[in-house]
This record gives structure tokens, sequence and C-alpha cells, in this order.
């Protein structure tokens, strides 16, 4: 079959490069904005204590299998070329667990750990979905302490609000009362998770589409809607709580949870975290499957973005890798999403080059007024300002300052014959196309003055 059948004689066609499906290239605009809030997020988990850690892209695939439910299917799996069958990553915190079981002698528990990486999932692409995208995780491992989830909802709570996303709001439950719920219903054990499935679909599917899935488990219709009535309360959470507690009196895992929920709120509270931003959602269930005490969604109905943080309490996942149960508990904002909502509502001012400054070079004055360009955009380097030297000797200084101007560099400079003469360098604002003769020996101080001011 031909390559092209346009192709030149004697010429082979190169097939168009192309990205794969639910993969994607970043221009340096969109660059800097993701390392705008990936900045934001890890001064965020900082500021909190967490440290950093790295784990490999790909793990055996035995790692990964049998931790995701339903949502195994996505994971990249392979035999590479020694014959194992290895795993692409497909979340964060998975990895996070074998971590711990590799280096528990060498970590001081609890241990308060981020990683923010790329992972991988063979997923449908659509808005906001894709095969590779970007995690960025907090995590403590080590407590039981309700403690702990609450310095992760603050987290959460903090880092939306410093990218100025709006009317966010944490939505928080317990597996253990999706749990209660389904022993309330009468579910077998091993049907349960039709239930937790038909719950979280509230908000999508309404009432009536809940009730319809709910028979469809084995739940009998009238207690179908008592269910979907009890996760339907609304309220402050000790309104809720005390109604919770009525329904499920007598149930052992509900006290359980009620007893961390009560714990959560009164921490998130003493911690200062804005009550408009977190409730108590008895609807809300989180898909995967080693979630075991409090989960959390941060989602933002108005505008609709949908969830923005995923988290929740997985106390038996670090054990699957280990002799010792260690408990722990964490969240995951995923950036795509957070990046097309900050653009989607220009949540963020950032500029497209990180450039802060052009020296340009004087045409047809020879090697001098480069070698002066470089002397000045060296000093400038050494001042703190990001800084560059025209790269192209002989263009007129028109063209220089339209090159400054497309890529968005806020300054050009000027050192011709003229310039030197008289001590000074020319710095011109390609913003409001204001120009002044600074003196040579404090331009540095004076450009690094306005970059900063800038920044």
């Amino acid at each position: 079959m031909s390559d092209s059948l346009d192709a030149a004689p004697g010429r082979r066609q190169v097939r168009a490069p192309q990205v794969l499906k639910g993969f994607r290239d970043f221009l340096p605009e969109r660059m800097i904005l993701r390392q705008r809030v990936i900045a934001i997020l890890r001064e965020t988990y900082e500021r909190h204590g967490f440290e950093p850690i790295e784990t490999p892209a790909l793990e055996y695939y035995e790692t990964l299998a049998g931790k995701y439910g339903e949502d195994e299917k996505l994971i990249y799996h392979f035999p590479d070329h020694g014959g194992r069958e290895i795993g692409m990553r497909y979340d964060l915190t998975v990895p996070l667990a074998r971590f711990v079981a590799v280096h528990r002698n060498e970590l001081t528990f609890p241990f308060k750990r981020y990683h923010i990486a790329p992972v991988w999932r063979a997923d449908r692409p659509q808005r906001g979905r894709y095969r590779e995208f970007w995690q960025c995780d907090a995590d403590i491992v080590g407590t039981r302490s309700m403690l702990a989830d609450a310095d992760v909802i603050s987290i959460v709570i903090e880092a939306l609000s410093a990218i100025n996303i709006p009317n966010f709001v944490v939505h928080i439950n317990h597996r253990k009362l999706l749990e209660s719920l389904a022993i309330y219903a009468g579910v077998q054990a091993d049907r349960a998770g039709s239930v937790y499935r038909a719950i979280d679909k509230l908000a999508k599917i309404g009432e009536a589409g809940v009730a319809q899935e709910l028979v469809a488990a084995g739940v009998e219709t009238a207690t179908a809607a008592r269910v979907i009535e009890l996760v339907s309360t609304s309220g402050s959470p000790d309104v809720v709580i005390g109604r919770i507690a009525e329904r499920l009196e007598g149930i052992a895992p509900a006290r359980e949870a009620l007893d961390d929920i009560t714990s959560l709120f009164e921490f998130l509270a003493a911690l200062g975290a804005p009550a408009e931003h977190y409730t108590l959602d008895l609807a809300l269930a989180r898909g995967l499957a080693y979630y075991t005490g409090p989960v959390f969604e941060a989602i933002v109905d108005e505008p609709k973005m949908g969830s923005l943080v995923g988290a929740g309490r997985y106390d038996g996942l670090v054990g699957m890798f280990s002799s010792h149960d260690i408990p722990a508990t964490g969240m995951s904002v995923g950036l795509e999403r957070i990046i097309d909502v900050v653009e989607e509502l220009r949540l963020l001012d950032v500029r497209t080059t990180i450039s802060e400054a052009l020296v340009t070079i004087f045409p047809d004055d020879g090697s001098a007024s480069t070698h002066e360009a470089l002397r000045l955009v060296a000093e400038l380097r050494r001042a703190g300002v990001r800084a560059e030297a025209t790269l192209e000797e002989g263009r007129d200084l028109g063209r220089q300052f339209r090159y400054a101007v497309r890529r968005g560099v806020p300054f050009a400079l000027v050192i011709g014959p003229d310039e030197v003469q008289r001590g000074v360098v020319a710095v011109k604002d390609l913003q409001n196309e204001l120009q002044v003769d600074v003196p040579r020996a404090t331009v540095a101080a004076y450009l690094r003055e306005r970059v900063r001011a800038q920044r």
C-alpha cells in the first residue's frame, strides 16, 4: 500500500506525526500555568509538614491488581522483555502502600508524604478525562486518629482557596455508614457494593433512578424508599448525625462511623476551616474499593465543575503488602480538571512566558554591542532577573521588540553605542510602551525591583 498518493516521484511521504489519543503535548504557556498550580499545591502541602517522595511509573502488575474494584480493567499492563507482567501506575495511593511496606523500617510514623506525578488509565477520553494525567496527593500513614483526616481536609480547603476556585464544598461521608445502610436495607454483604454505587448516583439519576437500582440489587421497594429518605437528609452536621444515629441504632458500624464523623467535624472547626466549605453528605460513596473510613470529595456545583478532589481513609491497603496493618488517609487533586477550570474561569493571572527581560543587540555595530549585551544579560541573571539576549545578530531593533512582544516578555533593554557613551541603558516597558534611561551601574537593581513587583 502506498504511503501517499501525493508523494513526489522517488520521495517517500512521511506520515504526519500524531499524539496518542488521550495523551497531550503542552505548549509553554500551558506548562507555566500547570507549574503555577503545582507550586501552590506544593507550598500548601509543605506548610502542613508533608514531605515529597517519588515512586516508579511501572510496578509489578500484581502490586496493582485487586485494589481498584471494577476499575481494575483500566490499568495499562503488559509483559516486559523478561516475561514479567508489568502495570503502569494507575494512581499514587497503591504505590504509596507498596512504598511504605518496602521502606517501613526507614520511616518515622505518622508519615506525611506528598507526591505529584503522572498516572495512566485506559479510560475513554473526554473533556477533563485523559489517559495520561497528573495527580497531586497528600497522605498520612500510621495513625487512626481523625486528626489526620481533618488535616487532609483542611489542606483541600486551603489549596482550592489559594487557586481561587469558587463555591467549592468538601462533601464528607463514611464508608461504614454506607455499610450500615446496606445492613439496614437487608442486603447481603456480597451485594453491598451495588447499594453503594446506587446511592452515589443520587445527584446524577435522582431518587427514582436510585430506587430502581436498589430494587434491582435486591432491596425491597419500601426499604429502598427509606434508604433514599435517609441519605437525602439535609441540615447541620449535628442534625444529620442525630437522625442517622436514631435510624441506625443497634448497627455497630454506624456507631463507629458517627463517632469518627463527630470528631472529624470538631477538629475541622478547631482548625478554623470555614464551615461553608465542608458538609456531611450521606450519598457520597467514592468508587475505589480500598476505602474503609471517612471519604470526601471537593465539588463545585455553581458553575458546574464536578469533583475536583477525591480523598478518603484506607486502613487496610498497606497491610496488603505487609504483615503489619498500618492505617492511612489521604487526598488526591486531579490537576487536569483544576487546570481546565482555572483556564475557563480565568482564576489565576499567569504570564505567557517565564522570560522577564530581553537584552537587544544593537545592529550594525559589530561585536562590541554583542559583548556589551552579553555582559548586561549575565549581570541581570546574577541579580535574579530571568533575562535573555537576542540570539540573532543583525536584526533591527523593531523586529527584536516585536519578538519580545509576541512572546509576552515584559521588558526590552537597549545598550547601543549612544547608551554606552552616556552610561545608561534604555529600558522599555513593552506593556505600556514607556521607555526610560537607567544608569548602567544601577540597571540590574532597578529591573530586579520592577520584575519583583510584577511577580
